[in-house]
């Protein structure tokens, strides 16, 4: 695979995330990204246990922020091809989609999740 250039635009999956960013810098196995939209929320609870909900400590998973920097591994990058979304919007739309396939899954995991993700709306939408 071709190697990806410092200042290319890419979606990278972080810890059960997907965002897409521009790359910041080369490293040997991983792109240092910047994080300018959210694709996908991550998954809460216990990434080594996904979707338990009868863990010791049910976590609670934010999306990257709007510039925050991540290490991510090479073979989790990938070009993006396409107009970058407002971070804001892209954020409520990943967590909007989130919460209406957990409300669909009707799981414990899934209610502890909804009871974070609602924590965390309050912290990402402040008025």
């Amino acid at each position: 695979m071709e190697e990806l250039q410092i200042g290319s635009i890419v979606t990278g999956i972080y810890k059960t995330g997907k965002y897409i960013g521009e790359i910041t810098e080369v490293r040997p196995q991983h792109y240092l990204m910047r994080a300018l939209a959210v694709a996908k929320h991550p998954m809460q609870g216990d990434l080594h246990n996904p979707k338990d909900a009868d863990v010791l400590i049910f976590h609670e998973r934010k999306a990257l922020s709007f510039r925050e920097q991540a290490n991510i591994p090479k073979q989790m990058v990938k070009p993006f091809d396409g107009e970058v979304p407002d971070y804001v919007q892209s954020l409520k739309e990943a967590v909007d989609k989130m919460k209406q396939e957990l409300q669909e899954t009707g799981t414990k995991w899934a209610e502890l999740s909804l009871e974070t993700i609602g924590n965390l709306e309050k912290d990402y939408f402040k008025e």
